[in-house]
């Protein structure tokens, strides 16, 4: 495809660009061009990168029951929600950690009900569910002190995937076109620990697609590239620090820099002791880094943090409740990483946090909570900061600039950039082009 972008804001200024092929060039070195596009003056800017989520989660929960905020919410969508082919209902987002077997048997009782917590991290089952999964022998199923399966399961999920109905990875065709439409263009998958078969259907989405879970000393699939090696340090069984030191040296002989999901004060103390013991690979970095008290920052240094402040817009509120008032300044840092040096990339976490682009750069600009405070507004980023940690191809790495023989990865907007800063919303997207290719249109 050779592409004429005409009248478009780069950079400040109206000018014209062109696609040829899979990358830019010079307009001038126009030939047989196949479309022209008139901008109308609306910025051109390189594609968004969402550095963490996790697509095949993303796309069961666009076909699961929403639970709501409260109990009743949970209740009323539970009176209303229908099986789905295997027979069971499946509800994401709950923020209930006291949620049981025997409140969802209250709720539901006829069908097979599953549950999963607002974090990913565990999943409630009614009984019905648990009679059909068998045997409960996973350390992560919870336990009364008679030692009854109180029906949660923490950081289960492969195993409780494996004696689920046979359902198949989900559809990821709408999910690539819903992060089209947002201007994402490229994704790191940090699903951990993916076999084969997952892996291979991740490269369904027509974004450019960089996997955190790939093992050790296995390739990615055609169309994809391995990051970072996934570890996931899970509170509150924390391993000791020469063990997750033992598994980042394994990462490293590897020739893998190692990711690692942090999102509490005491597993980013075993991290740092542990990457003492291992050293340190350029390209480590840390997921999450949900909470890092103010003496530890200089300790960051030499690693990249991969954090989520659209957490803050989606349920702020709650940690403005939950999480005592002297660590509300630790959550979801960002100026003051940028401030000591320290790489930061943006991304949503999605399913668990909101996949929206734009609404993560607002909240990393405002920091505002559903009820409209700010929490931590001395860690804001100025809109263009946010922005650029949106569009690096890495944490840290320079903001891609739109020149000739750079990768044709483009968002067109229908405004001049600085209008798209006051006020981000996805809608202002009008075009995604990834690797010379439209993935969205909104003409």
């Amino acid at each position: 495809m050779a592409l004429l972008i005409r009248d478009a804001e780069i950079d400040g200024r109206r000018r014209d660009l062109l696609v040829d092929g899979r990358r830019i060039a010079h307009p001038d070195a126009a030939g047989a061009v196949t479309e022209v596009l008139d901008a109308r003056g609306g910025a051109l800017v390189p594609g968004l990168v969402d550095h963490h989520l996790h697509l095949h989660a993303l796309a069961a929960a666009r076909r699961s029951v929403p639970a709501g905020r409260t109990r009743d919410d949970l209740a009323a969508a539970l009176r209303r929600a229908a099986p789905d082919a295997t027979g069971w209902i499946r509800v994401v987002g709950s923020d209930d950690e006291h949620l049981d077997a025997a409140t969802l048997d209250h709720l539901r009782s006829d069908v097979p009900v599953r549950v999963q917590h607002r974090s990913g991290a565990m999943w409630t089952l009614n009984t019905a569910a648990l009679t059909c999964i068998g045997t409960l022998d996973h350390p992560g199923v919870d336990r009364t002190p008679d030692g009854t399966p109180s029906g949660r399961l923490v950081r289960a999920d492969a195993w409780l995937r494996d004696r689920l109905p046979a359902a198949g990875p989900p559809d990821l065709d709408a999910v690539g076109r819903e992060l089209a439409g947002y201007g994402i263009t490229a994704v790191t998958d940090a699903t951990p620990d993916l076999d084969d078969a997952a892996a291979r259907a991740l490269t369904a989405v027509p974004q450019r697609l960089t996997l955190l879970g790939v093992p050790l000393g296995a390739a990615p699939p055609p169309g994809a590239s391995a990051g970072p090696y996934k570890i996931v340090l899970a509170d509150p069984d924390l391993p000791d620090p020469d063990t997750l030191a033992a598994r980042i040296g394994a990462a490293h002989a590897a020739g893998r820099p190692v990711a690692v999901h942090s999102v509490t004060r005491e597993s980013l103390v075993v991290l740092l002791v542990a990457l003492e013991i291992a050293g340190r690979l350029p390209g480590d970095r840390i997921e999450h880094a949900a909470l890092v008290p103010q003496e530890l920052v200089a300790s960051l240094a030499g690693l990249a943090v991969v954090t989520q402040p659209g957490f803050l817009a989606d349920r702020g509120d709650l940690f403005r409740r939950d999480v005592p008032a002297a660590e509300h300044g630790d959550l979801y840092r960002c100026r003051s990483l940028v401030a000591a040096g320290i790489p930061v990339a943006l991304s949503s976490d999605a399913p668990y946090g909101p996949v929206d682009p734009w609404s993560v750069l607002r909240a990393a600009s405002t920091r505002h909570t559903p009820d409209g405070d700010p929490l931590g507004p001395h860690e804001t980023l100025t809109p263009r900061q946010a922005l650029d940690a949106l569009t690096a191809p890495v944490p840290g790495a320079p903001p891609r600039a739109l020149r000739p023989g750079a990768p044709a990865d483009l968002v067109l907007l229908h405004v001049p950039l600085a209008d798209a800063l006051r006020a981000p919303e996805a809608g202002l997207v009008r075009a995604t082009v990834v690797d010379g290719r439209w993935v969205h249109r909104r003409d």
